[in-house]
């Protein structure tokens, strides 16, 4: 090859004095006419051997023309050279190049080089000035476009070839050679180097507009389709069906442009520049990503001290946004990221060190995936640390579901990870479990710090036990995912018994296989119900009505038992048992309410000490038409204003009343009535009828003060 590159450097030398040598003779002087020239002195002598030589080289000056017109690729009366003619002569001197390669491994087979080398980068450069100065367009159609990518690639083989040359060969060039052979090597290289930055350069620019455009292209249609009613949606709801039938295709971009950023893409990474190409790649999905998630899903990214630093109220409101978004990126938008990512990058390598992976479509998905999820699990961790409060169970489960959804598919919705974003994603679920936990325990307490000393009126339903029953009502709609969740944490709350409740100490019926069995959940749930339980009771001790007390407490365990029994959920964890056994408390204060409140009335109407000596004493019958009289009116009175809202119990009190009231009272009118004087007497004492007494019933618990007569 020294050999080569040194007659090619003669050669080109020949060429570059062509001007010089029109009108002189190519061959140097001799060194004795050079002496004599300068001895004499003479002009007319040095003209006339100049003229002495030129009539005795006519064969050498022959031969000179003869060596530069077979040395020459295109004489200067031949056409202009042909960029595809050029690219062809191209072609077959690398494909020579790699065949003799490929023949002798050990050593880099060596390049000469031919003038149409510089020719095919000159015409590549003018193509590029025309890009350049907008008098033609890279795009403007598939053939002009294909041409240039097929020339930057040969730039870049020509680029490895003559560096692979330049290195293998630095030590092995005879010395008298080297300085000749490497500055040429150089200037090739040198001229390579800057035209292929150049057309790196472009095609980097060319790579971010295909993007861009795309981008731009992708938003006024989906954003329109979704921009009407999204937040209704969001709120309404957290399924992510509507979304996801919005952006089945993402990221939308044109089958067209993809192939066009596939081919950009393998020329960039052909010649080495793949780290701009990712970088570019990169930097746009992730712009495009965000920008997406804002503008379509409506998500807003929020640092972890502005989740800490929010109300309540307006924090609720991002929780079904950031559901929302997370079903939507796992589901369509990553798997769309990844098919994006292969069909521009498929399955090329990059050597570059600085990529993890030599996969670069699997590594460009990795970085960008990574980022996104810890954007939105930072959203997750700092929700959970946020104050406990109980109204955030239901949205800290929620997301607690949302994310153990998706823990399984981890592996293969991102095939690159190491496992870091499943062991993130684990880490934010459990953080969301052990709030939840700590909120369901906190019932405890606000059992506890109810210790109000007014009663509230008329023995209708506590506040507490509406708020606690329907409370959980709603916590059992989460059943599964609450029996889960205390299950991972019942190590822990054992072991702090301070701030976790004992389930060993806990009885939640007489039944000891059924008390083995019992879930952590379950055992929590009827600690509370045992702590509600004993909490009404004091609250009944405060009315010093007797009677009022029962119906307090029928209200409260009717209102609980049929919070229960409308419950499914509710009802397996508690069982049949529990409810039977409550059924028959209800029954015991129904009983306690008829005893204490009508046994007066009863005693009334008894027969006993009215008879002396087969006579009826009148006075004592007196007394006690008046006795009953003032009874009946005061428990009307009063009772009528008591409320029981349940239907069912309201009618059960009513008719068991009226069953004990109105026979006794029939019977005790139809046997003594007579013994009254008809008229002024019987209207005194005799009030009310059987009938009256039964309408007088049938208002009471109506929550009426005055009542109804």
């Amino acid at each position: 090859m020294e050999k080569n590159l040194a007659e090619n450097s003669g050669k080109a030398e020949d060429m570059n004095t062509g001007d010089n040598t029109t009108n002189s003779p190519a061959a140097p002087e001799p060194e004795d006419n050079k002496l004599d020239a300068k001895t004499d002195g003479e002009g007319e002598k040095a003209a006339d051997s100049d003229h002495a030589e030129g009539d005795q080289d006519p064969k050498e000056e022959e031969k000179k023309e003869e060596e530069e017109e077979e040395t020459a690729e295109a004489p200067p009366d031949s056409p202009p050279p042909n960029l595809e003619k050029v690219s062809e002569d191209i072609d077959k001197l690398l494909a020579t190049q790699q065949h003799n390669a490929d023949a002798n491994k050990k050593e880099v087979t060596t390049f000469d080089t031919p003038n149409f080398i510089p020719i095919f980068l000159q015409l590549v450069e003018e193509k590029m000035k025309r890009y350049e100065t907008n008098e033609a367009k890279l795009g403007e159609n598939a053939e002009e476009k294909s041409s240039f990518l097929e020339c930057v690639n040969r730039i870049s083989k020509l680029m490895k070839h003559f560096s692979e040359y330049a290195q293998s060969h630095q030590e092995e060039d005879q010395e008298e050679n080297k300085d000749k052979v490497k500055g040429k090597t150089d200037l090739i290289i040198n001229g390579l180097g800057a035209l292929q930055q150049r057309a790196m350069s472009f095609l980097e620019d060319e790579f971010r507009s295909l993007m861009e455009e795309s981008r731009n292209q992708a938003k006024p249609a989906e954003q329109n389709q979704n921009q009407k009613g999204k937040q209704q949606q969001v709120a309404e709801s957290s399924e992510p069906e509507s979304p996801a039938e919005m952006v089945t295709d993402f990221p939308g971009l044109p089958e067209e442009t993809v192939t066009k950023l596939s081919k950009i893409a393998k020329e960039m990474i052909t010649g080495g520049y793949g780290k701009e190409c990712c970088h570019v790649y990169a930097l746009s999905r992730r712009h495009a990503f965000e920008d997406g998630m804002h503008k379509l899903l409506g998500y807003e990214k929020l640092s972890i001290d502005e989740v800490q630093k929010m109300q309540w109220e307006p924090l609720e409101r991002e929780i079904p946004l950031w559901i929302n978004t997370w079903k939507e990126c796992t589901s369509v938008w990553f798997p769309g990221e990844w098919r994006l990512a292969e069909s521009v990058f498929g399955e090329e390598k990059e050597q570059d060190s600085s990529l993890s992976t030599n996969n670069i479509a699997a590594s460009l998905f990795a970085n960008l995936s990574r980022g996104i999820m810890i954007q939105l699990l930072n959203f997750a961790e700092s929700v959970a640390m946020t104050k406990r409060a109980s109204e955030k169970l239901f949205k800290f489960l929620d997301m607690y579901e949302t994310l153990r959804d998706v823990i399984p598919d981890m592996e293969s919705l991102f095939p690159a990870d190491d496992g870091e974003i499943k062991a993130e994603t684990t880490s934010a679920k459990c953080r969301l479990g052990e709030a939840a936990v700590l909120i369901f325990c906190d019932l405890e307490n606000s059992i506890k710090s109810e210790t109000g000393k007014t009663p509230v009126a008329g023995g209708a339903v506590h506040p507490l036990t509406r708020y606690i029953m329907n409370y959980l009502r709603l916590a059992c709609e989460y059943k599964d995912t609450l029996e889960e969740v205390f299950k991972e944490h019942s190590k822990m709350e054992r072991a702090d018994s301070t701030s976790r409740p004992q389930y060993e100490d806990t009885k939640p019926n007489n039944n000891n296989k059924q008390k083995e069995n019992v879930s952590p959940f379950a055992a929590q749930l009827m600690r509370v119900m045992e702590l509600l339980d004993t909490n009404l009771e004091g609250k009944a001790k405060l009315y010093k009505e007797v009677p009022l007390s029962c119906i307090f407490m029928m209200n409260n365990g009717r209102y609980i038992v049929q919070k229960i029994k409308g419950s499914t959920e509710i009802y397996e964890v508690m069982g049949e048992t529990w409810c039977r056994k409550r059924s028959t408390e209800l029954r015991t204060y129904h009983k306690n309410y008829q005893v204490e409140t009508w046994s007066k009335i009863l005693s009334s109407l008894s027969p006993k000490g009215l008879n002396e000596n087969g006579k009826v004493h009148k006075p004592v019958l007196k007394e006690r038409f008046k006795s009953f009289n003032a009874a009946f009116e005061e428990i009307h009175k009063t009772q009528s204003a008591w409320v029981v809202y349940d239907e069912q119990l309201q009618s059960e009190l009513r008719v068991s009343i009226s069953a004990l009231v109105i026979p006794a009272y029939r019977s005790f009118l139809g046997r003594f009535s007579q013994y009254l004087d008809p008229g002024r007497q019987t209207v005194k004492y005799i009030k009310y009828q059987a009938e009256d007494v039964e309408t007088c019933i049938d208002e009471l618990f109506d929550g009426n003060p005055h009542g109804r007569r």
